[in-house]
């Protein structure tokens, strides 16, 4: 019989009991992550064990009117025994992303799983001294992020609205880092003059932690 405290009950503990009480029922299954999910990224052999990471969704309940996307996996502790456990640690990578949209949104799940990939990598050396993805970080991803016509083209790095950034497992602790959709001239603004004065500038136009890919820019592109 397997430990309270063993690698698989921590999986179940976030999945069946904390997740829930965050966010509501799932709405489908989970979507793993795959090998052309690394391949994308130049590293077509990745650990066996990163091929169980993966997305949930999650619809929206009476308490959150917006559908979310969270990651599932990045707070496993792979890499410790029960016996290494410590709740003022964080378990693993010890962070786990989220995406809340306004309709269901496939792209959401593609992007949470190109994202995870990446940091998984990043914080593997994969990619020299690259940062991973942390609170202020700024992605560009240089395509539509619907993969359409949306000018949100790139993502910053925040903490939750709806919930506690940092949350609890049996193996540790991991923050919730909240990826809100942007769009170049956005990403432009937040290099300039940082993501916490971008932030407050998509709150001032009305923008709040919700990615509408059919919103516009608030930041008008420089003339050529």
């Amino acid at each position: 019989m397997s430990s309270s405290r063993d690698l698989e009950s921590v999986w179940a503990f976030r999945e069946e009991v904390l997740y829930p009480q965050l966010f509501g029922v799932e709405s489908r299954g989970i979507f793993v992550l795959d090998q052309g999910d690394f391949a994308a990224l130049g590293r077509a052999d990745c650990d066996p064990r990163w091929l169980h990471l993966g997305i949930l969704e999650y619809a929206p309940t009476a308490a959150r009117p917006t559908w979310l996307y969270v990651t599932s996996g990045g707070s496993t502790p792979w890499e410790q025994e029960p016996g290494e456990y410590k709740a003022d640690e964080y378990s693993w990578l010890g962070v786990e992303f989220m995406l809340e949209t306004v309709e269901p949104s496939d792209w959401a799940i593609a992007l949470l799983k190109r994202l995870m990939a990446y940091h998984v990598l990043t914080m593997h050396g994969q990619f020299g001294d690259r940062p991973g993805i942390g609170y202020g970080s700024r992605i560009p991803i240089r395509a539509p992020l619907d993969r359409d016509r949306s000018v949100l083209d790139g993502v910053i790095a925040v903490r939750p609205q709806c919930v506690s950034a940092t949350q609890h497992l049996p193996s540790g602790k991991f923050d919730l880092v909240e990826l809100v959709g942007v769009s170049s001239e956005e990403l432009d603004f937040g290099k300039a003059n940082g993501t916490e004065a971008l932030v407050e500038r998509l709150q001032v136009a009305g923008i709040s932690n919700v990615t509408d890919v059919h919103r516009g820019s608030v930041c008008r592109a420089m003339p050529s």
